[in-house]
């Protein structure tokens, strides 16, 4: 198998701003894994700074592993996961840049698109995909909304005046509200913001508290009814049991957890431990949503409007028509990469 890394910086068509900070451009990591009859898988993570990595760093550890990963017989993606596990566990955009690539590759040699490789079948209550608003003025969040039309909206929260800017965003439209807090708010600020915010049609809050609050959840939920969705308190397999008790649901992260391989398993935990479950993307191209969308058939939410917030896309594949996604007649993941 050969292997190809590069980093592709995306340019945001404009700040994008969450509790975490703002940002106008995204490196993301890019890889492809090819045969000698042409068949070639592509893969892509985009690294989390604020998680100790940046995507410099990640082509350099895979690069340090090329030997590892162009010797060896491929003969799953889950053993080629598990195989790369020990030498790639510490640093999972690495490792998932690499499975998004091998399951890209298996389901185009087999001639079928991802989600059939996987045994799975597009249905008409495949969960539609939010749009998200970054933080901005009230007037910049409602001219946004305006401007894209979408059946669902996810609204980046953190500022002192969150609960005006649901009110005033709700003024201009009675699509569904999705609240992500990014771990802005203290316990008492959400049950403060919980009342108004379930008048004004929120269906689900993520991660209002800091994960290491996570206790306070508990006492958070006997106030609310709205679903309260982990995000930084799910990243990794062993996080989805943690999360019972505490979380209505739970949101996993391609890119976090490792691709695709672990996240299947985190969907078969959530859903037998009674937990929803949502998809979410980073600010990444078409070739890591196309991943995100050959999953649908098994999620309850998805947020995967990331390559709608980039300027320069370098890739083709499935892309959201009103939140909808649609699908390329291609086998795989369906990506053509332009570069």
């Amino acid at each position: 198998m050969h292997f190809r890394c590069l980093t592709y910086t995306l340019h945001t068509k404009e700040t994008f701003k969450t509790a975490h900070g703002s940002r106008n451009q995204i490196d993301t990591v890019i890889v492809e894994l090819a045969d000698n009859q042409g068949i070639k898988g592509i893969g892509e993570a985009v690294p989390v700074p604020y998680y100790g990595y940046n995507a410099i760093q990640v082509q350099e550890e895979l690069e340090r592993h090329r030997n590892i990963i162009e010797s060896y017989e491929i003969t799953t993606p889950e053993s080629f996961w598990e195989y790369l596990n020990p030498f790639l566990k510490h640093i999972p955009f690495a490792q998932c840049a690499l499975d998004i690539a091998v399951y890209d590759y298996f389901a185009q040699k087999s001639q079928k698109p991802l989600y059939k490789y996987l045994g799975l079948e597009l249905h008409d209550k495949m969960p539609l995909s939010n749009y998200t608003i970054g933080i901005d003025s009230i007037e910049n969040m409602a001219a946004k909304i305006k401007a894209t039309p979408f059946p669902i909206y996810k609204i980046k929260l953190g500022t002192n005046q969150d609960v005006e800017i649901v009110k005033e965003l709700r003024r201009h439209t009675d699509a569904i509200f999705r609240i992500d807090a990014n771990c802005a708010w203290s316990t008492q600020q959400t049950i403060r913001y919980a009342s108004s915010l379930e008048k004004l049609g929120v269906e689900l809050i993520e991660q209002p508290l800091k994960a290491q609050e996570i206790e306070n959840m508990i006492e958070l939920r006997k106030y609310t009814k709205i679903p309260m969705i982990a995000d930084e308190n799910c990243i990794m397999e062993t996080d989805v049991e943690k999360c019972v008790n505490y979380f209505d649901g739970v949101n996993i992260k391609l890119a976090k957890c490792g691709g695709i391989t672990p996240a299947l398993r985190m969907i078969k935990k959530a859903k037998a431990l009674g937990l929803k479950v949502m998809m979410g993307c980073m600010t990444e191209s078409s070739i890591g949503i196309s991943a995100i969308a050959h999953l649908l058939p098994l999620l309850d939410y998805v947020d995967m409007d990331g390559a709608l917030l980039i300027a320069n896309d370098p890739a083709k594949g499935v892309c959201l028509d009103n939140g909808k996604a649609v699908f390329s007649d291609k086998w795989g993941l369906g990506v053509v990469f332009v570069g």
